[in-house]
């Protein structure tokens, strides 16, 4: 799907923002609708079904974190961004356990923003199922075998090791909450020390530089992303 048949829904408040999504991704070739707060984009939506929302969690009245909760019960499968203040963590990590695909903060920059959509519709118009083996500059996870590879060279994780990158690679380029990946990993999430202590490891093994990743991205506060370099 190219950016000119891609639909966006823009729900903010601030007029100034809609005001930038608008020119801004609409000089990229996205069609921009706007609402100015969550009973507008309810109706909206009513008549529209876009391609990908935009979502500000600081909305007057029914809040962003309400308006997403609403829609996902309803069982709209969207992806959805949301847009937040550099300071609400807690409402990030609350909207991506309810079912929001990404996130960017205030202030943010065209070329991020426009990143970060492509990721969330690349998720959802891919075609179902997982390639067998996925590639990101020198690594390669091959999910059939399980076989991980940097440089041409096997690399031994441990059966956590693996089930952390494994989750990283299905979700690619998406980041995932520490809460997510300890009820995926562990069917438990109260002690988040556990999963730094085998991402630390995972980093040493697979990373040229562990204490500066350039797979594994720690979004501070909310999770982990696997970045796909060139």
């Amino acid at each position: 799907m190219t950016n000119q048949t891609v639909s966006i829904l823009a729900v903010d408040d601030e007029p100034p923002i809609r005001k930038l999504l608008r020119v801004g991704l609409g000089s990229q070739g996205y069609a921009v609708s706007e609402a100015p707060n969550a009973r507008a984009a309810i109706e909206l939506m009513q008549t529209e079904r876009p391609d990908l929302i935009l979502l500000d969690l600081g909305l007057p009245g029914m809040t962003g974190l309400e308006l997403l909760g609403k829609w996902r019960s309803d069982g709209l499968d969207i992806p959805v961004v949301i847009l937040s203040s550099r300071t609400d963590e807690a409402g990030i990590v609350s909207a991506l356990e309810l079912g929001a695909d990404d996130y960017v903060t205030k202030p943010f920059g065209m070329n991020e923003l426009v990143a970060r959509i492509r990721v969330a519709l690349r998720h959802k118009f891919q075609q179902q199922g997982e390639k067998p083996v996925f590639h990101t500059g020198d690594l390669s996870v091959d999910l059939v075998k399980r076989i991980v590879k940097v440089e041409g060279k096997d690399v031994k994780l441990s059966p956590k090791e693996y089930e952390i990158l494994r989750m990283l690679v299905q979700y690619a380029g998406k980041v995932l909450t520490h809460q997510f990946l300890m009820k995926q990993i562990w069917n438990d999430s109260t002690d988040v020390q556990y999963l730094r202590v085998y991402v630390r490891q995972l980093r040493q093994k697979i990373e040229k530089t562990p204490d500066q990743p350039r797979y594994i991205i720690t979004e501070t506060g909310v999770g982990y992303r696997l970045r796909e370099v060139e």
